[in-house]
């Protein structure tokens, strides 16, 4: 598990390459989003967070979007990852905040997408959490069913990112969610 500011930008992520390569045990890597790359910046889930806002009271949130992006774009440049891009990532996030589909969504974006960034970085599959991660229809998590789901996922895999899967309650508190 990689917190957010251990992946704030290339450099980061290149550190985390390294640790991750000297030791052919870690097989399982869990990304969180990016987070501040200097005392004044803004961690990615807050941006995401400001994005949705804006879509929720119906103002243009295209730039707010674009920034985000910008976040990403120059971490894949810095890594020098080719033929590699998040545009229908974010063109799919574009329209689910169109349709305000939830700020739980929101915020689990920038572990999904860093998630993708690493998994090409890495050269190892990507498993969405969403898929392996299971709740109950109270919204309870469901450790027997997760178990199972991510034993068969990742039973056929060496290796695997799977983003990190959790928010933060107004109050501060962690919650997880499904996406």
């Amino acid at each position: 598990k990689f917190g957010g500011s251990s992946l704030a930008d290339a450099n980061q992520f290149e550190k985390v390459g390294a640790i991750i390569r000297a030791d052919e045990s870690r097989r399982y890597v869990v990304p969180s989003a990016p987070g501040r790359r200097f005392s004044n910046d803004t961690k990615v889930t807050d941006m995401l967070y400001a994005c949705y806002d804006l879509a929720e009271q119906g103002v243009d949130f295209s730039q707010a979007l674009q920034n985000i992006k910008d976040r990403y774009d120059a971490i894949i440049r810095g890594l020098g990852i080719r033929d590699f891009s998040l545009d229908e990532e974010f063109r799919v996030i574009h329209e689910n905040f169109s349709n305000k589909i939830g700020r739980d969504y929101a915020a689990s974006r920038g572990e999904y997408l860093n998630g993708k960034v690493m998994s090409a970085y890495l050269g190892f599959p990507f498993v969405d959490a969403a898929e392996v991660v299971k709740f109950d229809e109270n919204g309870e998590f469901d450790a027997v069913l997760t178990d199972r789901t991510m034993g068969e996922k990742l039973r056929a895999m060496d290796y695997a990112v799977i983003p990190g899967f959790y928010g933060s309650k107004p109050d501060g508190s962690v919650k997880t969610f499904t996406r």
